[in-house]
């Protein structure tokens, strides 16, 4: 069945109200990773002319080139195309949950007309590259459908407390910051009626531009004067997290340039730092690898997936945590850095987890 997704659009109107084609930002994208026009026609499946004229036209509206080309020395972005991408970029990043919450309720309302007795699992999560699997992994080889809505980790939860939702996602650093982030989430976790499905482990770390220009390796040069960094909002699991190992280290807030500016996903602060619009931020790996930035391991911590007792036992969740034992999942996590297995499909109590260490 085909399925509705929201991107946002860039169109370019000039004062005469001329539109130009929006392809222009597959094709910076791919001349920034491929470094010649040539090839970065073919990824985008254009001829070479349409390229160089949509680049042409583009850049006569701007009234600058957007790409320099030399002999030996292929096509590189100016600063002007440089600018014009990660800002596509970042707007595509930050509005990426509005967008997905949108579509993931328009996707149910379809699915439950072409198969009204269909069911429909509603998960709330903080943004990950293992959640964002389920609705695919439930659309392709389950019978029901996932409405996943992302929010912060603390948000999730008390949507599952106030009955708002069949799973809420939340993460849990492993180690010392492990029992502070528990206390954290104390108010919305009941462990005589609830339990966790266990999913994926991963890591959280520094995001930094290629080549690490500005030699940040460790929390400590967050505080430095040189140093500028994207967070994320304030309710978020990974802010928490941050404030945790910043008040461990004795590095005040304050002291960063930054602090207070408010992302809601890791893909939106690394889209920032590739930009150049900061030197650093906090996330997991693979939106690194997505922009291309490097990547300074800080911690591993469980991400995990919490529901009601008796809603474990409703045919669509109890279908949807199977399909999280079989090899459909563990092959869609394969390809994702920074992510293992963590036996996902397991229930087991709150109180395993926090006995035992995470």
């Amino acid at each position: 069945m085909s399925r509705v997704l929201l991107k946002p659009a860039w169109v370019l109107a000039s004062e005469e109200g001329d539109h130009y084609e929006p392809r222009l930002f597959r094709l910076l994208a791919a001349i920034h990773a491929a470094g010649k026009l040539t090839d970065a026609a073919e990824a985008t499946g254009m001829s070479y002319r349409h390229a160089w004229d949509l680049l042409r036209i583009w850049g006569e509206q701007f009234g600058s080139p957007l790409v320099t080309m030399a002999r030996g020395r292929g096509a590189r972005l100016t600063p002007l195309g440089e600018k014009l991408l990660w800002a596509e970029q970042r707007t595509e990043a930050s509005l990426f949950p509005q967008l997905e919450n949108i579509a993931s309720e328009l996707n149910v309302e379809i699915r439950k007309a072409r198969q009204p007795a269909a069911p429909v699992i509603r998960v709330h999560a903080s943004h990950g590259y293992a959640v964002e699997k389920l609705p695919a992994l439930m659309r392709e080889h389950g019978n029901g459908d996932v409405e996943l809505k992302y929010m912060a980790s603390s948000e999730a939860l008390a949507s599952l407390y106030r009955g708002q939702c069949d799973l809420a996602s939340f993460h849990v650093p492993l180690g010392d910051e492990g029992p502070r982030m528990w206390a954290r989430y104390a108010r919305y976790l009941k462990p005589r009626q609830q339990r966790v499905v266990r999913m994926v482990l991963r890591t959280q770390g520094l995001m930094v531009a290629r080549g690490n220009p500005r030699g940040i390796r460790a929390l400590a040069d967050l505080a430095r004067s040189d140093v500028t960094f994207v967070n994320r909002q304030p309710e978020s699991g990974t802010r928490a997290l941050l404030d945790g190992m910043l008040a461990r280290e004795h590095i005040e807030p304050a002291a960063i340039r930054g602090y207070g500016s408010a992302e809601f996903t890791h893909a939106a602060v690394a889209a920032f730092v590739a930009s150049g619009m900061a030197d650093v931020a906090i996330g997991v790996e693979p939106a690194a690898r997505q922009f291309k930035l490097e990547f300074i391991p800080l911690l591993r911590e469980r991400y995990m997936l919490l529901a009601q007792k008796r809603t474990l036992e409703s045919p669509g969740v109890a279908e949807l945590v199977g399909l999280l034992r079989g090899d459909a999942f563990a092959r869609m996590m394969q390809r994702v850095p920074g992510y293992e297995l963590d036996a996902p499909g397991s229930v087991v109590t709150l109180e395993s987890l926090q006995q035992h260490g995470t």
